[in-house]
């Protein structure tokens, strides 16, 4: 099993395996080439055997440049539990904690109940905002309209 930054070659794998890791939910469009391209020094692939198993897409913020966001992250369901999600953030974490960042974002859809819990369990905290829903404080019309989401930051 290697760890190792994304490629621009590696867009098409992930994107064609993407859809059905997440249980059949349409994700591919959240996930444009671009990120292949444009973050491969803060984006990283676990592969085993020649096959991608997970993914990371992250990057820094051209704004607050103390700050890295999250984009997406991904691992094949029969490897899920076997700590690549934990490798994969770990490696994150460092590279930009290198560059010089503190903390990391990341959003996630209330829907997604094993982010949210996922998250929480790696030490992410949820961003209060004026709105709680079941519990979970959640960022209305974050995403457009109807598009509630719950923000995430981690101390790095």
């Amino acid at each position: 099993m290697i760890t190792r930054e994304v490629n621009e070659s590696d867009y098409l794998p992930v994107i064609t395996v993407l859809n059905d890791w997440w249980g059949g939910r349409q994700m591919a469009a959240m996930l444009p080439h671009l990120f292949f391209k444009q973050f491969n020094k803060t984006s990283f692939i676990v592969e085993e055997n020649g096959n991608i198993i997970g993914f990371l897409i992250g990057f820094i913020s051209q704004t607050y440049v103390d700050q890295a966001y999250i984009h997406f992250a991904g691992v094949h369901p029969d490897y899920r539990t076997s700590g690549i999600g934990r490798k994969l953030y770990n490696t994150f974490f460092s590279r930009v904690k290198e560059k010089g960042c503190t903390s990391v974002y990341l959003v996630t859809s209330p829907i997604n109940k094993k982010s949210i819990t996922y998250h929480t369990k790696i030490g992410f905290e949820i961003i209060k905002s004026d709105c709680n829903k079941d519990g979970i404080w959640v960022h209305k019309d974050y995403s457009g309209s109807e598009e509630d989401r719950i923000l995430f930051v981690k101390k790095i």
